[in-house]
């Protein structure tokens, strides 16, 4: 029988997709054109390469998983050159997703064909193919998401009496992807939340008694708090505050405070990302999944996938607190969507009408972002630093036909995607003196660079400037005895004298 083999045989063909894409992606040199991409390479490379290494490096305003499982394969030059091995994990992190929501589908509904529309829907997505194929840190959180959802939903939807006492242990495979989850980004925290309430209502609807339904709670949470208690505690020590939830970017005045219009840049990164139908029939069924759910007692369990959507407030309060719109920060809603509209696939019991409502929804989704486009929005957002990159050449040139060995300033928070850049100048993260550096940073920025650094690298134009930018407008002398020399791109060099 074909079914139960059937989410293996998806994830398989995921992951042939996942290669081709990121072969063509990487022809066209765009699996590291996002800033961010070139980024969490740097924060995975500094642990080892730098002047000061050790776990502090591991930093606290990105979560800390994608960054613990590249950190030995990164200090190999041509997988920190390139991306390679933090693409993989991201190609192999996109196939466990899609068998994941197959899995998923097979348990709510039992429908193959549910299964391989929401499967075919979400490998033929170019936005999620460009994703998959770099380092970014989406992908792995679908996979951990997703391995929650469909473990936790299994381990509640068990069939058993109540008063065996059955559901008292928490499978490890689910608390360790409870954990890992929280550990990868900031959009699990709340899916995680969402889960572990509608477990427990699950529970009690289910007749698990109170106080038996509370201590299964309290272990199930226990992982993901266990997870956030000691990223908070390396916050504390490493930047002085529990969570970094600021300082990082400047404002922008299109969404801040306005709550609906943010509403609406949420729902309209959400199509962008999946399209009109798939968005439009996935939402419709979670509609129809909450009001099920809730009105009747063993359909309860039905809660569980929606979890999912609890990741939109992040982008909803960033948005509103006047972050910059970013269209990728829309991909948990946007791959729920696919999800629950394969469940509506799934729960359309006549089968000519079911594999009709499929066609059309994969059409849909293919006429709408065809999967070989270079124009999806998520590669035309990751391009948005490209022409920069070009400008910065010429700083490149300059630096490196000049150096030789002087450690550099530069502020990693603003140009780490750059000192990535000159990994092929054969500098690595041991070169630099930056804000990772502590005491020798802050003392740079206190008495100014020449005294420590022969060189030092200003962002002028982005955000507003740098923090080493914003320091020479508030004191002239900062940048006393250091000669620009060239700049471009928005990047300034200055050499001592």
């Amino acid at each position: 029988m074909i079914t139960p083999r059937l989410p293996r045989l998806l994830a398989a063909a995921a992951f042939g997709a996942g290669v081709i894409a990121w072969i063509r992606f990487l022809e066209l040199d765009l699996v590291l054109s996002h800033y961010d991409a070139k980024a969490h390479l740097v924060v995975a490379r500094r642990v080892i390469d730098s002047i000061t290494p050790g776990w502090k490096q591991i930093g606290a305003v990105w979560l800390p998983l994608p960054h613990l499982i590249q950190i030995l394969p990164v200090q190999v030059d041509v997988f920190y050159r390139t991306g390679a091995f933090a693409s993989f994990v991201s190609v192999l992190s996109f196939a466990v997703a899609v068998w994941a929501a197959a899995r998923l589908i097979l348990a709510t509904t039992g429908s193959a064909v549910g299964a391989a529309t929401a499967a075919f829907v979400l490998i033929l997505n170019p936005n999620l193919l460009y994703l998959q194929s770099t380092p970014m840190t989406e992908p792995l959180l679908l996979a951990c998401v997703f391995l929650v959802i469909v473990w936790l939903y299994e381990w509640v939807a068990l069939e058993i009496p109540p008063e065996s006492g059955l559901h008292s242990e928490i499978p490890g495979k689910l608390g360790w992807a409870l954990f890992a989850a929280a550990w990868t980004r900031y959009e699990a925290w709340l899916i995680i939340a969402a889960a572990v309430v509608v477990a427990a209502v699950s529970l009690l609807r289910r007749g698990v008694l109170i106080h038996r339904a509370a201590a299964l709670t309290a272990r199930l949470a226990a992982w993901p708090l266990t997870a956030a208690f000691i990223f908070t505690v390396n916050s504390r020590i490493t930047t002085g505050q529990w969570v970094v939830t600021g300082g990082f970017y400047e404002i922008d005045p299109t969404y801040d405070g306005l709550f609906f219009k943010s509403v609406i840049a949420v729902w309209w990164g959400t199509h962008q990302i999946i399209g009109y139908v798939v968005t439009a029939v996935g939402l419709i069924t979670a509609g129809f999944l909450l009001v099920r759910g809730l009105a009747d007692r063993r359909s309860v369990v039905l809660l569980v996938p929606l979890s999912l959507f609890a990741a939109a407030a992040l982008p909803l309060l960033a948005f509103f607190e006047g972050h910059p719109y970013r269209v990728r920060y829309m991909v948990v809603p946007a791959a729920a969507c696919a999800l629950t509209m394969g469940v509506a696939v799934g729960l359309v019991r006549h089968r000519v009408a079911s594999i009709a409502l499929a066609a059309t929804v994969v059409v849909a989704a293919v006429v709408e972002s065809p999967p070989w486009s270079l124009t999806a929005p998520m590669i035309a957002e990751a391009q948005w630093d490209v022409p920069r990159t070009l400008e910065r050449r010429s700083v490149t040139e300059c630096l490196g036909g000049e150096y030789r060995g002087d450690k550099i300033l530069a502020s990693m928070g603003s140009l780490a995607h750059y000192m990535q850049e000159l990994s092929r100048e054969r500098l690595g993260i041991a070169d630099f003196i930056h804000e990772g550096n502590g005491a020798i940073w802050e003392l740079a920025l206190e008495t100014g660079p020449a005294a420590h650094a022969g060189w030092m690298i200003v962002e002028e134009q982005s955000e507003g400037g740098d923090v080493l930018s914003r320091r020479m407008r508030e004191d002239v002398t900062f940048a006393r005895g250091m000669n620009r020399v060239c700049a471009g791109g928005g990047v300034a060099l200055y050499r001592r004298q």
